[in-house]
């Protein structure tokens, strides 16, 4: 069935980790399909950046200083979205850090590790329980939470992070079950797409190898390539079957896709892949 209805328009939106990213994309393209954006960052500038960018564009967003490692600053976001649009249709918890690092690496990564879980687990949780309420007085709302492929299944170089977007994957089903009628949850795993910031929070670039195993070479030669500018440019277009690295556009439309569906249909989970990438999970 083709999909011709804008179900975005006027839905008041709620993102963590609004001021870069995954985050900032989605927040650009739903407020140019009519949503009302709340944009929730702990970089007030990067959330006040994009707020511009949209209303310069002609759409409705504001920005939210928001550590979501507190519930108060998380609660706050979404009264702020409350206060504003009358509303929270759909809270994306999208706010993340990716430390890859092997154990033996505990001296250099644990910090990061301790960050990760706050942001990634309780972050996510804060996300759920800001919303919860607003939402079920509504009789409906939509929870979209980012998790990874590296949720699906341990690996090595990956136990911390590995066990957070795990952590997300149990939330958001347990939320689904419980909250069903009511709330609409949706998981979005995404594989590999080098050019985001996460990849900057990454403490060991070796501890890849659990999630790409015996394209380890070749996955590090492609990122190394694409950093130099020297990668094949028809490997990198999406209408070739060959496409080997996802841009974030594709993410986002993807989240954009959960979002544009009539109240009463459900978008569960979703793994977004390049058809030629070289991860495993």
């Amino acid at each position: 069935m083709t999909q011709t209805a804008n179900h975005v328009a006027s839905k008041s939106i709620v993102i963590t980790g609004a001021g870069g990213g995954f985050g900032r994309l989605v927040s650009i393209k739903a407020a140019m399909m009519g949503a009302q954006i709340t944009c929730a960052d702990i970089n007030p500038d990067a959330a006040a950046a994009v707020v511009a960018e949209i209303t310069a564009a002609g759409g409705t967003a504001q920005a939210i200083p928001t550590d979501v490692t507190d519930l108060a600053q998380t609660r706050a976001a979404v009264a702020a979205a409350l206060d504003a649009y009358g509303a929270i249709d759909v809270m994306i918890n999208n706010a993340g850090t990716m430390p890859l690092a092997f154990f033996a690496d505990h001296d250099a990564a644990y910090d990061a590790w301790v960050r990760c879980i706050d942001i990634n687990v309780k972050g996510v949780l804060n996300g759920i329980v800001a919303a919860y309420d607003p939402m079920m007085a509504a009789g409906r709302g939509h929870v979209i939470n980012l998790s990874s492929i590296y949720g699906n299944f341990p690996v090595v170089g990956a136990g911390v992070y590995g066990a957070t977007k795990s952590a997300v994957c149990f939330l958001s089903e347990s939320l689904r079950v419980e909250s069903r009628g009511r709330i609409k949850v949706t998981t979005i795993k995404p594989t590999g797409v080098p050019t985001t910031g996460l990849s900057g929070t990454i403490i060991n670039a070796a501890a890849g190898v659990g999630i790409v195993a015996h394209n380890m070479g070749e996955f590090g030669a492609m990122v190394a390539a694409m950093q130099e500018g020297t990668f094949p440019p028809e490997r990198l277009d999406a209408d070739n079957i060959d496409y080997a690295s996802l841009a974030p556009d594709h993410i986002a439309d993807a989240i954009i896709h959960a979002i544009n569906q009539p109240w009463g249909v459900a978008i569960s989970e979703m793994t977004v892949r390049a058809a030629g990438d070289h991860f495993v999970l």
